[in-house]
């Protein structure tokens, strides 16, 4: 039973989504490609979100 607790735990996840779009820690290093990748997963998520909107809106239109 505490397998599948832990294959369904979101933390982690909402604890990403919630840092993904807080502003950088300024004493914190940064680099391109980390930076590169979080404007991705940004881009990414937002996409995702507009979809299942729109996904939402034509099932009960």
């Amino acid at each position: 039973m505490s397998k599948i607790k832990e294959f369904f735990k979101m933390g982690e996840f909402f604890n990403y989504f919630i840092r993904l779009f807080q502003k950088p820690d300024p004493n914190k290093p940064t680099n391109f490609n980390i930076r590169t990748m979080h404007v991705i997963n940004k881009i990414s998520i937002l996409m995702f979100l507009m979809c299942v909107i729109v996904m939402i809106f034509r099932a009960f239109r």
